[in-house]
């Protein structure tokens, strides 16, 4: 049976490239969240006429949702003609901004050889492409199964999945009485089984000056300079402290197997002028200035624990040093996950890897979070993985690439795992 749905696959290549090149046109660039709706649309024109029931969600009230730019989810469910349970695979359709380097159009979707370009191409249009072949595969070698399968794509989790899964975790659509077994397709390589991921703890950290002219600066005080401060602080004593700390958790790379923090933006003074304005800077002493940090945390940290170390070294700043003052403000909290490595949907893409591939999975966790938090910590459902073709190290990448030879390797396993699912 399982060599009847390989065989399949294959004969679907050029289908599953010419899928996968459709949802990499389509520029679902987040922010702002352009054209969810229309992928939203593509998937739906895909799966319904395969008998899939398709049911479009909106994430109203979501961050960034608006009139403008609405969160569109769409959620496709194919019942077989006897209870059994619901495997769901579920891929973000958002991608990152597109950057500066590329030698290919990035919304183009060129074909070249065994890889398709774009962006979004890995991660992660082509394991939404790769789950789709998937499941028509097995739809068509088997008509007489048990359960259900689904088909998500989903908006925002290239900023925190707020719009998308959370969203559908709170109006119960991964509910563990409706769904049983979730794998997300993220580019983590088609023989590695991903188990969860870090914490992460995001902070705007701003310090406080007094505006005096520029040219008598000993009249104001300089929040530039607070800053300056708080940043060498974080290099003498943070990040050495951080550099200590190891998991257990089977993190990859082996760099993020520590603590990290990664400054994302720093400000101060004036605001930027727009691109257009030639003239010079007014001449002042600035009183504020602002960073942003990404602190991603391990399994044996706390969120809390986190945000005390950061504030105990402010408050020693503010201690030992005249005039300084801050304000810190959280912008979010991720707690770490961690999928038991005997669940069944492990144990069953495992069983699957060995059979397509040959040889035996690798078990991972991901540096960062991606949307099993939410089916987690939101939906109460903890069998729940992340497989899926491309690599971890392309994401967000200029000429981003997706193997066509990998989507289906990874498509045969997710059929494989369906068989042991959903078959009796």
């Amino acid at each position: 049976m399982s060599d009847t749905l390989t065989h399949r696959l294959h004969d679907k290549r050029d289908d599953l490239i010419a899928l996968t090149r459709d949802l990499i046109r389509i520029p679902t660039l987040n922010p702002p969240g352009q054209h969810y709706r229309d992928i939203c649309e593509l998937v739906e024109r895909r799966l319904a006429p395969r008998g899939f029931d398709c049911t479009f969600v909106r994430a109203t009230g979501a961050p960034g949702d608006s009139d403008r730019y609405p969160r569109w989810n769409l959620v496709a469910r194919r019942e077989g003609p006897r209870p059994g349970d619901c495997v769901h695979f579920n891929s973000h359709h958002d991608v990152v901004e597109v950057g500066q380097g590329w030698t290919r159009d990035p919304f183009g979707g060129a074909l070249e050889d065994d890889r398709i370009y774009g962006r979004g191409a890995c991660d992660m249009k082509g394991g939404l492409a790769a789950s789709i072949l998937a499941a028509e595969a097995f739809l068509e070698t088997h008509t007489d199964f048990a359960g259900a399968i689904e088909i998500s794509a989903t908006a925002d989790e290239e900023s925190g999945g707020y719009g998308g899964v959370a969203h559908l975790a709170r109006e119960g659509w991964f509910a563990p009485e409706r769904v049983q077994h979730v794998i997300i397709p993220e580019p983590l390589d088609k023989d590695r089984i991903c188990l969860g991921h870090r914490g992460g703890w995001w902070a705007e950290i701003e310090t406080k000056g007094e505006i005096a002219h520029g040219s008598m600066p000993f009249l104001g005080d300089c929040a530039v300079r607070h800053m300056g401060a708080v940043l060498a602080a974080f290099e003498e004593r943070l990040f050495p402290a951080m550099a200590s700390r190891r998991t257990e958790m089977p993190v990859v790379p082996d760099g993020a197997r520590q603590s990290t923090m990664n400054i994302n933006a720093i400000h101060g003074g004036q605001p930027e002028n727009p691109p257009d304005f030639d003239g010079l800077p007014a001449h002042c002493v600035p009183d504020s200035c602002r960073i942003t940090i990404d602190r991603r945390f391990l399994i044996e940290e706390t969120a809390d624990g986190v945000r005390d170390e950061v504030v105990a070294l402010l408050d020693d700043l503010k201690a030992r040093r005249e005039n300084f003052d801050y304000e810190i403000r959280e912008l979010n909290r991720v707690i770490p996950s961690m999928t038991d490595r005997e669940a069944p949907v492990v144990t069953t893409v495992a069983r699957a890897i060995r059979d397509v591939l040959g040889q035996e999975p690798t078990y991972v966790a991901s540096p960062g979070s991606y949307d099993q938090k939410h089916i987690d910590r939101i939906g109460k459902l903890r069998n729940c993985i992340a497989y899926g073709p491309g690599v971890l190290e392309l994401a967000h990448k200029p000429d981003e690439w997706i193997s066509v030879t990998d989507m289906l390797d990874s498509a045969a396993v997710m059929g494989r795992s369906l068989e042991t699912l959903l078959l009796p």
